[in-house]
């Protein structure tokens, strides 16, 4: 894999995303709450939405009976044409068929740039 500098690190603050171009591949590169990146092709598997024109949120947790435990905001990218939700540490789909996945891809910071290794 090769390493493209995407942006500078201040770029982008916690909580955002933006779609970054590599040749001709689109990519949805997010900065989690927490201040990490995480990196998805910018296709829903689902009918090719651009997942960046979609909303980072988080989702319902396990609870008990009548309890809602909402939580991983900033971790959910929900596709904006159908609402499917991606997990963006994994690329996992959260409901739906559970084997459609979003390729995801390593992303680091090297002196200040955010590198995606694509």
């Amino acid at each position: 894999m090769k390493k493209h500098i995407v942006c500078r690190e201040e770029e982008m603050n916690p909580g955002s995303k933006r779609c970054v171009e590599v040749g001709k591949r689109a990519f949805v590169l997010v900065r989690t709450p927490d201040g990490s990146y995480q990196a998805l092709r910018d296709v829903c598997p689902h009918q090719g939405a651009r997942l960046s024109d979609g909303e980072l949120t988080g989702t319902n947790l396990p609870s008990c009976v009548g309890e809602y435990d909402y939580g991983r905001k900033g971790e959910i990218l929900r596709c904006p044409w159908h609402r499917w939700e991606f997990d963006v540490t994994s690329g996992d789909a959260l409901v739906a068929d559970r084997q459609s996945r979003v390729k995801h891809y390593e992303v680091t910071v090297e002196d200040g740039y955010v590198v995606l290794h694509c």
